[in-house]
C-alpha cells in the first residue's frame, strides 16, 4: 500500500497537483520537491573489481559480475547518508558524471594496466561526448517521474493520453514550477516534513521498491497487524552507537543498529524473519571476532536463496546487549556483531535486511528496551519505515528463532516475540530440515 505523508496533501491543494504527487512513493515526493534547491555537489568517481555478483548496474540494469571492474558514482542521500551507485565501465553516464582526471579516482591505483588503460581511452571518449548526448545517459530524474506517473483511481485528467502517457505540454519545467508553487502554498508545513521527512524507504533499493509498490495488494483488514507507532525522522539517524564507531553502510536509531541499503534488497508484502545467533549461526559468547562463526545448518544457503528468489525480503532480528553492557570493550563488540553479520551476508549472497537491538533487558533501575527481543520494537520498526509502505501479509510471513523455552534452549525470547507479533513460529531444526 503507498503510503503519502499528510503534509504532503497539504502541499497538493489541487486536483492536479494531488494526481501528480499520488503515485510517488514519499522518498520520491522529497527528492521532487528538492529538485527546486540548489544542485547537490558532483559525486565521486570510485573504481574496483566488485565483490561478489549482487551489485547491480544504474545504466543497464544488468548484473555486475563479481570480479569485473565497476564504477562508483557516490554522493550524498536525501536522507542524511552517503550512497553510491555502480555501473558498468561503458555504462557510466557521461553528463551526470564526467571522467578526469582519470588518475586522481579513487582506487586507480588499485587496477590492472590493461584497465587503467581502458579507464583511459574511456575519460577520451567521454570528452568527445560532451557536446552530443550519450545514448548511456541517464534521463532526467524529473523526466523519468512523468514518463511512469499514472492518475490517481477515480481522477479525470485531461493531460493524460489514451496510453497513459503525460501530454507533452507538462513538461519538466512546468512539473518544477508546480511543485515550487505548491510549496510557497503550505511552507509551513513543507518545510517542517522536508526537514524531518519520515522514511518509508530506508535501507531498500527504489528500484525494487517502486516495483513492489505497484504489484502490492490491499490486505484484508483481519490480515493487518496492528503495533504502537515509531516516530522516525532523518534526526534520529546516527552514525555511531555512543562511543563506537560503525562500517559506512550501518547506521543507528535510538539502540538499534541497522544495515543500509543494498543492491537488490526489495520492500515486500511477504517476510521471512531470523534469529542469528544459534539460528543461522553457530557463535559463541566466549569467541569474539567477526570470522568467530559458522553456519548453524547445511541447508541454510540453499533455503534463503530460495526464499528470495520467491519474493520473500530476508529480516534478521538479533539481540546484542553486550554492545551496551560492555562499555570498555564497546568497539569490539560492535566489530565482533557487525562483521559477522556482513560476513554471512556475503555467505548467502542474497541481500538481508538487519535489525541488531543493543539494549538491555529489564533489571533493577533498567527499564525494559522496547526494541529487544521478546518486545517487538525492532519489527514495528521494520513495518513501519524500513518496507516503502508495504502492507505485510501476516499469512505468508514467518520468524525462526531457537530460544523457543524448550529445556535446553537458553530463554523463550524468540517465540514470544512472534507471538507478540502475531508471526507464525519455527524452530530452527523444524524449519531448515534437521
Amino acid at each position: 500500500m503507498l503510503v503519502v505523508p499528510f503534509s504532503y496533501l497539504l502541499i497538493a491543494r489541487n486536483p492536479i497537483r494531488l494526481r501528480l504527487l499520488l503515485p510517488l512513493s514519499a522518498a520520491r515526493v522529497t527528492r521532487l520537491a528538492m529538485s527546486t534547491t540548489p544542485p547537490a555537489a558532483a559525486a565521486t568517481i570510485s573504481v574496483e573489481y566488485a565483490k561478489s555478483g549482487r551489485s547491480t548496474c544504474k545504466g543497464c540494469s544488468e548484473a555486475i559480475a563479481s570480479g569485473a571492474l565497476r564504477l562508483g558514482a557516490s554522493a550524498r542521500d536525501p536522507r542524511g547518508f552517503d550512497a553510491t551507485k555502480w555501473y558498468h565501465v561503458s555504462c557510466l553516464p557521461s553528463s551526470s558524471h564526467p571522467l578526469g582526471p582519470i588518475e586522481s579516482i579513487k582506487g586507480f591505483d588499485s587496477i590492472k594496466d590493461h584497465d587503467r588503460e581502458e579507464l583511459r581511452e574511456l575519460e577520451k571518449n567521454h570528452k568527445r561526448g560532451n557536446t552530443a548526448v550519450s545514448p548511456l545517459e541517464e534521463p532526467s530524474p524529473m523526466k523519468a517521474r512523468i514518463q511512469t506517473s499514472s492518475p490517481a483511481e477515480g481522477v479525470p485528467d485531461k493531460n493524460y493520453k489514451s496510453d497513459g502517457n503525460v501530454a507533452d505540454e507538462l513538461n519538466e519545467s512546468n512539473m518544477k514550477k508546480e511543485i515550487a508553487h505548491s510549496m510557497e502554498d503550505s511552507k509551513e508545513g513543507a518545510d517542517k516534513d522536508l526537514e524531518g521527512v519520515k522514511v518509508h524507504c530506508m535501507g531498500e533499493s527504489e528500484e525494487g521498491a517502486e516495483k513492489n509498490l505497484e504489484e502490492a495488494k490491499k490486505l484484508p483488514a483481519g490480515n493487518r497487524p496492528i503495533g504502537p507507532s515509531i516516530s522516525f525522522s532523518l534526526s534520529d539517524i546516527k552514525k555511531e552507537y555512543k562511543d563506537a564507531t560503525l562500517p559506512a553502510h550501518w547506521k543507528v536509531f535510538d539502540t538499534v543498529i541497522f544495515c543500509e541499503q543494498e543492491d537488490g534488497l526489495h520492500a515486500s508484502s511477504k517476510i521471512a524473519a531470523f534469529d542469528f545467533d544459534g539460528c543461522l549461526a553457530k557463535t559463541s559468547v566466549r569467541r569474539v571476532g567477526a570470522d568467530q562463526w559458522s553456519l548453524q545448518h547445511k541447508s541454510i544457503l540453499e533455503k534463503l536463496q530460495r526464499l528470495y528468489n520467491d519474493g520473500y525480503k530476508l529480516v534478521i532480528f538479533t539481540n546484542e546487549s553486550n554492545i551496551e553492557r560492555h562499555k570498555n570493550k564497546r568497539q569490539q563488540a560492535v566489530d565482533s556483531k557487525v562483521g559477522r553479520l556482513d560476513n554471512f551476508i556475503e555467505c548467502v549472497k542474497a541481500p538481508i535486511q538487519v535489525f541488531i537491538a543493543c539494549g538491555l533487558g529489564k533489571g533493577k533501575n533498567i527499564p525494559d528496551d522496547p526494541y529487544r527481543k521478546p518486545n517487538p520494537g525492532m519489527w514495528w520498526l521494520m513495518a513501519q519505515h524500513f518496507n516503502s509502505g508495504i502492507e505485510i501479509d501476516m499469512d505468508q510471513s514467518f520468524y525462526v528463532g531457537d530460544a523457543a523455552g524448550r529445556d535446553k534452549d537458553h530463554s523463550d525470547a524468540d517465540i514470544k516475540f512472534a507471538k507478540a507479533i502475531g508471526l507464525k513460529f519455527h524452530v530452527p531444526e523444524e524449519y531448515f530440515g534437521c
